[in-house]
């Protein structure tokens, strides 16, 4: 056997030991970096484990995300929807104003709203509560709110601990949180990029205490700023870990940093490829195997062609209808605020995929 053979049977022959390993639960960082070097294997062996998980089904929810307020004391650099108080296009929706929304949104055949804000200095306990619990007495649907941030945030400004926070707006009408104010967990790297967001501890207390409450959360992971493939590896090895032992999050969502009218995006000159998508995803599929079956590909940061394209590296998920976005929208965003339940169809068999619709707990409807 020449050398070139024997260094593809080498190379053959670790990847198969790779995936072996990974199919079993097992992962080790040299044999990440390996992959790394190797784009196409890692890319085969997420596209093998999407399949062996998902087949060739692709889910989606019909939901409406409602920003209540972007009134927030928070300094994010990587923020465009944030405004202080006194701005002239500050806002705060009155509890009404989000009713009608909902009711919107229930007759477009929605089951989930989901509802984040800015962290708003006047805020409490009953303010929150008062929305969930209106909301749940006019409405059928699976309520899905406020980050790991907000959640501290209303503590502090009401006076009580995280878990009893947990427990009221539980029992107001939580049904889930979004794993949101993730970015990158490493406090290095959030000391310059929001840096008074609460530290990586923090995120993982709140997010383990919602778990241990029966209040399950998507996990999240913001690509493309400061960051290094080791700290996006590192990052999704902690989802990974907090998985192992709470078994409460529903899917992973890879979002790509926006960089339109924020000061982030003024130091971060380059742009994120295809190709570097299609990386962040193909690692979540491989190292979150098999803790996370849900990989989901965010239209609104990739675009739906973008998006797409992550069903071929590991993603077995395209999101929910929105209706509304702002967040995204404001720092760049160019795919629009809501993607009709038919164009999301369209879009999954244009990649000759089944299109399922879902619940938010991946519950096929």
């Amino acid at each position: 056997m020449d050398a070139k053979l024997n260094a593809e049977y080498v190379i053959k022959g670790r990847v198969e030991r790779i995936l072996e390993d990974v199919r079993s639960g097992y992962i080790h960082m040299d044999d990440l970096m390996s992959l790394i070097s190797r784009p196409i294997a890692l890319f085969s062996i997420a596209d093998i484990l999407r399949e062996q998980e998902c087949g060739d089904t692709v889910t989606y929810v019909i939901n409406r995300n409602i920003n209540f307020t972007n009134i927030c004391v928070g300094n994010c650099k990587f923020c465009a929807f944030r405004r202080n108080k006194d701005s002239n296009d500050a806002y705060l929706l009155h509890i009404d104003d989000i009713l009608d929304k909902v009711e919107d949104a229930v007759e477009k055949n929605a089951t989930e709203i989901c509802i984040q804000g800015g962290l708003h200095p006047d805020l409490s306990i009953e303010f929150y509560s008062e929305m969930l619990e209106r909301i749940k007495s006019s409405f059928d649907v699976h309520i899905h709110a406020f980050s790991p941030m907000e959640i501290l945030h209303i503590s502090r400004n009401s006076g009580m601990n995280v878990e009893d926070v947990l427990r009221e707006l539980k029992a107001s009408g939580l049904d889930s949180m979004p794993g949101t104010a993730a970015e990158i967990l490493n406090d290095s790297l959030r000391a310059v990029i929001c840096p008074k967001k609460m530290k990586t501890d923090e995120w993982i207390r709140i997010i383990k205490t919602a778990h241990r409450l029966n209040i399950p959360t998507t996990a999240t992971m913001m690509y493309g700023h400061i960051e290094h493939i080791y700290d996006r590896i590192e990052h999704i090895l902690r989802i990974r870990e907090i998985q192992r032992d709470t078994r409460k999050f529903t899917e992973f969502v890879p979002l790509k940093f926006m960089k339109g009218n924020n000061e982030l995006g003024k130091i971060v000159k380059k742009n994120v490829s295809m190709f570097e998508d299609a990386v962040v995803h193909s690692l979540a599929r491989v190292i979150l195997h098999p803790y996370i079956k849900n990989i989901q590909a965010s239209w609104v940061k990739l675009t739906p062609e973008g998006a797409r394209n992550m069903l071929f590296y590991g993603a077995n998920d395209l999101g929910g209808t929105l209706m509304e976005e702002n967040i995204s929208r404001l720092a760049g965003a160019s795919s629009g605020e809501y993607m009709p339940p038919e164009h999301i169809e369209n879009l999954i068999k244009s990649a000759g995929r089944k299109p399922r619709r879902r619940n938010t707990l991946y519950e096929l409807l």
